[in-house]
């Protein structure tokens, strides 16, 4: 974990972090699983959270839906030193306490949306199919739906991303990811001083994974992958 890097928007009120490549892979598809299970574990342990209360968020490709979301309320976990595989989902929410929501990333934006008011959390996918479908939208209107939440009480922290150079999003003026999210986040009411941005471009640095540059061919590893995971302490 680069400590520069870490989200500070939410102070203590819940444990949010980033790994990066030093940490070791984070997601299981074409890695040693035993290696992988172990990276997780030891980024969790350092963040004092355990793979047994911990839930994976992931995506799913095959599909025309980008904008599916479901609400965990444990994580089920058959062994204690792996994460809960649950179901594909674009992003997912808890309003329980001692539940971890982990993501692993390369080059799309990991958002953890946090409403204090209501004690609910969300750990939000948000590559280039998600905001063509206006996903970080739906997902401020599916916490205000699930849990009645303002906009203007969510705290949000997004992660290194792809940059427009080298990743524009043709959709949207050739604008970067980060620049895209946070316009709609706060068409939707999130405050500005609300958002905190790690502005690290994933396709230029050394410490963060890009599928994007793999298929360029300027990344050799094309299932490296980093993660965010966030909870709120019980």
């Amino acid at each position: 974990m680069i400590k520069t890097d870490q989200p500070t928007i939410f102070e203590d009120k819940i444990i949010a972090a980033v790994s990066s490549i030093e940490d070791g892979a984070m997601k299981i598809k074409g890695n040693d699983s035993r290696k992988v299970h172990e990276n997780r574990r030891r980024f969790l342990n350092a963040n004092n959270i355990r793979p047994s209360q911990t839930v994976l968020v992931q995506m799913s490709y095959e599909t025309d839906n980008f904008t599916k979301y479901s609400t965990v309320k444990e994580a089920n976990s058959a062994n204690e030193n792996e994460i809960d595989d649950y179901a594909p989902n674009d992003a997912l929410a808890t309003h329980k306490k001692g539940v971890a929501l982990f993501l692993p990333i390369a080059d799309c934006v990991g958002a953890i949306l946090y409403d204090s008011k209501n004690e609910v959390m969300m750990v939000s996918h948000l590559g280039r199919h998600n905001i063509e479908q206006y996903g970080a939208e739906k997902s401020i209107e599916y916490m205000a739906k699930e849990f009645g939440s303002s906009a203007k009480d969510i705290l949000i922290w997004m992660s290194p991303a792809a940059g427009k150079d080298n990743y524009p999003l043709y959709a949207f003026d050739h604008k970067s990811l980060h620049e895209v999210i946070k316009e709609h986040f706060l068409r939707v009411g999130i405050l500005s001083r609300n958002i905190e941005v790690c502005d690290i471009d994933t396709t230029e640095s050394d410490h963060y994974h890009s599928y994007s540059e793999f298929v360029k061919g300027n990344h050799e590893d094309e299932f490296g992958r980093f993660a965010i995971v966030a909870m709120m302490p019980a």
